[in-house]
């Protein structure tokens, strides 16, 4: 299985990125994984950029990750409640052209981690909705983790419980694409 992955924050530090990892970490043996690092070179999305034949090479290479990718799974952090502009943005490139949408029919899940206790329910839930309009397959349960600075330590999470949750979604991608 080949899974693409779209970090929503773009700190060195970020516990959603410890997320990606974690979640990585439960894919089935053999799988490869693309994690799209360069959000924060992305442009907005914009038609005037994104004439036939011209979109931009960064743009392009997403699209062309994501038409290879079997499934993806995005990790958004929560900014005044809803999912992080680096992920919308990505999704917004990837939903267009619309009649040939590079992440149309993709099997996708949405996970976050947060400082807070709420886990960023409310990013999760919008990258949900945001994923269906562009045309995702997604997996409307989520992943969250709450108080995220203590939550992981050497790329797993600490808390047994939530990595079996977080394994159990992940691997709801493979019976989809298998």
């Amino acid at each position: 299985m080949n899974v693409l992955v779209l970090v929503g924050s773009l700190r060195a530090g970020s516990t959603n990125r410890a997320l990606a990892e974690a979640a990585l970490a439960h894919l089935p043996a053999g799988s490869t994984t693309t994690v799209f690092d360069r959000g924060a070179d992305l442009p907005h999305y914009s038609e005037d950029l994104d004439l036939e034949g011209s979109a931009p090479a960064i743009a392009t290479e997403l699209r062309e990750a994501t038409a290879a990718a079997d499934a993806v799974i995005v990790v958004t952090p929560e900014y005044n409640g809803t999912l992080s502009s680096v992920v919308k943005n990505q999704i917004d490139w990837l939903s267009r052209p619309r009649e040939d949408a590079a992440i149309a029919g993709k099997p996708a899940i949405v996970m976050a981690a947060s400082g807070s206790p709420h886990a960023a329910q409310w990013a999760r839930t919008d990258a949900v909705r945001c994923l269906q309009v562009a045309g995702a397959a997604v997996v409307e349960d989520t992943f969250g983790v709450g108080a995220s600075y203590e939550a992981f330590a050497e790329g797993r999470l600490l808390d047994a419980e939530l990595d079996a949750q977080l394994r159990g979604l992940v691997g709801r991608l493979a019976p989809v694409t298998v």
